[in-house]
């Protein structure tokens, strides 16, 4: 155990953002009071999501060798959630790699991370209806047109969104339902999916053409959008109780547990669902479920707690894609207007976030691609890296400086070893993206510079420089 109490406060860094003043007892709503089982499953619960629904069959066309994927990315996982935990146990504020990037190389690189990951957060978003629209088809046929289905995918993101403007009160009753209902498919297919195990359903074990670290590289890219959320016990570290030890061992022991649940149930539908058929398929969970259980209502019900569990998803992303730049207009670095609040909600946050969710749809949808959820899948998973890489960059950046305030000499090989996987990790993920997600994630974050240099110059002109 790492005794925090011989080492003496750091000095002040100017360059990082100023920490949050300790809750007072008027405001009890905002005290620090996540412990470890609370924020361990806020990790777990942030990670498995609604893409893990369709995820089987969009790693499917790689073969078995996607499940291999599953084991390596995992393992990058837990070394960017030790990263975290390093990077909170140094700077225990509410921002994650935000603070993180911000603190370490400026304003810049902060709302370089900001912006990425505000971009992941919507673009996530998109990918989440889109997947919801193929349970949707499970029970009411709307994925046999193209418009029938865009329509769909619309109406899915706007609802969290209305939810979203009702208050944090609503979006709050509407996770709750939503969580409680994603588990129930996942665990039922996961676990019972193992006694309908069937070897021959599995097909090859490279089935992508390509070579086997290239299918790796790929499944994994497209893989990593399960894993969003592992930053979610350090983002929400100004609302953890002692977060110098919590966020660490939460992140790694949430990460851990959502890797578990995924395996199982992707192996699970490998093994009850056909090759051919689950290439194909656009609700690869109820499929599972009919072909454990004959008939099409156990694949109906699994299709309506799916829709349910992924509306709900969007709920929370929809908040959560509107308090980072949120939090980055309260620095000054976002327009002003994104740090208006209503009823506890940043409203502006929202509304730009749903409006560009839906572009996004809607061009994804008429530019004719047949996999329009791997297309968005593998946008987040290049705009995701973004803030992961600059998280690992910090961490690698104070070990390699020796502030020995700040560093525990100790763990200095380890955690340079560890931040190192992690960066390395996050770069072997953007060559897996590909160079279509390349470059409309690259298209994105260059206009993140054009607003960041609007901003610093109405920042200097405010200062009269």
């Amino acid at each position: 155990m790492h005794d925090t109490g011989t080492v003496p406060p750091p000095a002040p860094d100017p360059q990082e953002t100023p920490a949050a003043p300790e809750p007072t007892a008027r405001d009890g709503r905002h005290a620090r009071r996540f412990g470890l089982p609370v924020a361990t499953a806020l990790v777990m619960g942030n990670i498995i999501g609604g893409g893990i629904f369709l995820l089987p069959a969009s790693v499917a066309p790689f073969g078995t060798v996607s499940l291999l994927a599953f084991g390596v990315l995992t393992v990058g996982a837990i070394a960017l959630a030790l990263v975290f935990g390093r990077l909170a146990a140094r700077a225990p504020r509410t921002g994650g790699p935000y603070v993180y990037a911000r603190g370490a190389f400026g304003d810049f690189a902060g709302f370089l991370a900001a912006w990425a990951y505000w971009i992941t957060t919507w673009v996530s978003n998109a990918a989440l209806a889109v997947a919801a629209v193929g349970y949707l088809d499970v029970l009411i046929p709307v994925g046999d047109h193209r418009w029938s289905a865009c329509l769909a995918a619309l109406v899915v993101q706007w609802l969290p969104a209305l939810a979203n403007f009702a208050g944090t009160r609503y979006v709050g009753a509407v996770q709750l339902t939503a969580t409680v209902l994603k588990f129930a498919p996942l665990l039922l297919v996961a676990v019972g999916g193992l006694f309908f195990f069937d070897a021959d359903n599995l097909g090859p074990f490279n089935a992508s053409g390509g070579s086997g670290i290239g299918a790796v590289s790929a499944a994994a890219a497209i893989l990593l959008f399960s894993y969003l959320g592992v930053e979610s016990a350090a983002v929400s570290a100004g609302e953890v109780r002692d977060p110098r030890r919590t966020v660490g061992r939460a992140t790694v022991i949430g990460t851990a547990g959502a890797a578990l649940v995924y395996l199982l149930g992707t192996l699970s539908v490998f093994g009850t669902v056909s090759h051919d058929r689950l290439v194909d398929s656009t609700a690869p969970f109820s499929d599972a479920v009919n072909a454990m259980f004959g008939g099409a209502w156990g694949g109906w019900a699994v299709a309506l707690a799916a829709l349910v569990s992924m509306t709900g998803c969007l709920n929370g992303w929809t908040l959560l894609s509107a308090q980072t730049p949120y939090a980055a207009a309260k620095d000054g670095l976002f327009p002003a207007a994104f740090a208006r609040r209503r009823r506890g909600v940043p409203t502006t946050g929202v509304a730009v976030t749903v409006v560009l969710a839906s572009l996004l749809t809607v061009y994804n949808y008429t530019s004719g691609s047949a996999k329009v959820f791997e297309v968005l899948v593998l946008v987040t998973t290049f705009t995701a890296t973004v803030p992961y890489l600059l998280a690992a960059a910090a961490q690698i950046f104070h070990l390699v400086s020796g502030r020995g305030e700040q560093v525990d000499r100790g763990r200095l090989v380890r955690d340079l070893v560890i931040a190192s996987v992690a960066a390395g990790f996050s770069l072997w993920l953007v060559a897996g993206a590909g160079y279509a997600a390349v470059y409309q994630g690259v298209l994105f974050l260059f206009a993140g510079v054009l607003v960041y240099a609007v901003m610093a110059a109405r920042r200097v002109g405010r200062a009269g420089v």
